[in-house]
């Protein structure tokens, strides 16, 4: 039974299921960051996926790097799955910016996360959404 880890949940807003995968944004105002997380049972890494789920987490990625990337006018896109403080497997989707507050440095320790006002947070959750209406699964 798929239970999410409680510090991605605290972290983090939910903003919706996507075939296997929860997409989530994190709560910090200075990043647009999100979490795809598998909501499989004990998946601690990338290889514990079967090959359709990797499949269908790599369309999911592409597209919505590529098109969040246009949106947000983004330098860059970062893609990782670190692990080392939740060993829930979860992937980080993080727009870039040069001289963003973490810039060129990795998000990860760079300072403290600033809580999201609400229109940049609903912003950011609905363009997600209305990029998932667009996205078709795989068949």
């Amino acid at each position: 039974m798929f239970t999410l880890d409680k510090r991605l949940e605290n972290d983090s807003d939910f903003i919706a299921d996507w075939g296997a995968f929860s997409l989530r944004l994190m709560k910090d105002e200075r990043f647009f960051w999100l979490l795809i997380i598998p909501r499989l049972a004990d998946i601690s890494e990338w290889h514990d996926l079967a090959e359709a789920e990797l499949r269908e987490m790599n369309k999911l990625i592409s597209y919505l790097s590529f098109h969040i990337k246009r949106i947000e006018n983004a330098d860059k896109i970062n893609i990782g799955a670190l692990g080392n403080m939740v060993s829930q497997f979860h992937l980080h989707l993080i727009v870039r910016h040069k001289g963003d507050a973490a810039w060129p440095g990795p998000v990860w320790g760079a300072g403290a996360p600033v809580p999201p006002a609400s229109s940049i947070h609903q912003t950011r959750h609905q363009a997600v959404l209305d990029l998932l209406a667009e996205f078709r699964p795989l068949p």
